[in-house]
């Protein structure tokens, strides 16, 4: 079965600087439509809102940090099925193996490369699809 297409990606994220380097590289290198959120609380009102195909979470966040924003995506009718991705600089295999079991399709570690990242989200995206 081939996945469907990607082109939406929803970025929740608390760090600008992060924020505005993963949109560029996704809109620029990836060619997708990226939306950013700056909090997993702005998230849960844009995403249902926007449709993302797949979305890039923070694990660490102030407020409501990724784990706790998944939980919350998860219970929307809209966006429960949608597979996220979590971005995170503990990329430890123990802390890979838990986001795995939160229900994430993945996890890119920070700091990312620009360059790579698109091809980062359609991997992950083909082998959730697989």
């Amino acid at each position: 079965m081939m996945a469907p297409p990607l082109k939406k990606i929803l970025i929740i994220e608390d760090d600008f600087d992060i924020q505005t380097v993963a949109r560029m590289a996704l809109e620029a290198v990836g060619g997708f439509t990226v939306e950013t959120c700056g909090s997993g609380k702005e998230a849960i009102e844009a995403a249902p809102r926007f449709g993302p195909d797949v979305i890039l979470l923070d694990v660490m966040m102030p407020e409501m940090d990724g784990p706790t924003t998944l939980q919350h995506l998860r219970a929307d009718a809209v966006v429960g099925a949608t597979p996220v991705i979590f971005c995170t600089a503990k990329a430890m295999p123990t802390e890979l193996e838990h986001y795995k079991a939160l229900g994430s399709a993945g996890v890119i570690a920070k700091p990312f490369d620009p360059m790579t990242l698109a091809q980062q989200v359609r991997d992950i995206w083909k082998r959730h699809h697989g």
